[in-house]
């Protein structure tokens, strides 16, 4: 089974967490860049995929390099980049993702490009947390 497509029991999860809920989602993809110009072709996908994600009213909230670790038991992050999608719900993640064009036009790009990518998808819930302010004292 491929590093960077889901496997079975991911498969069924997936749609049936897009039959049964229309929260948006955001998605964390952790990029892990094939060693020969991995980086250069998932450029390429990111200019292809983009069409297919306007067409499902995506956005990219973040795209960026890795180049810190603030916590955890590692000096230095194992990914290469690291990309946050955020999808009006998970139908509309999988109408993207199964769609012929992008099967034929965007994924080829993704696919020669990455070694790895784990991408969990989180469902959007406003409220749970309370936020801090930056202006906020310490004490």
């Amino acid at each position: 089974m491929s590093a960077i497509e889901p496997n079975p029991v991911q498969s069924a999860a997936l749609m049936a967490a897009a039959a049964d809920n229309n929260d948006p989602v955001v998605m964390i993809n952790l990029l892990k860049f094939n060693e020969n110009d991995g980086a250069a072709t998932y450029q390429q996908y990111a200019e292809a995929v983009q069409p297919h994600l306007d067409a499902v009213d995506a956005t990219v909230l973040y795209a960026g390099d890795a180049s810190h670790v603030v916590a955890g038991d590692i000096d230095k992050a194992w990914w290469d980049a690291i990309v946050v999608v955020r999808y009006p719900s998970r139908a509309a993640f999988v109408t993207m993702v199964t769609s012929q064009d992008y099967q034929q036009k965007a994924h080829p790009y993704r696919a020669a490009a990455l070694e790895s990518t784990p991408a969990p998808q989180f469902t959007v819930r406003f409220g749970h947390l309370k936020t801090c302010s930056a202006t906020r004292s310490p004490h």
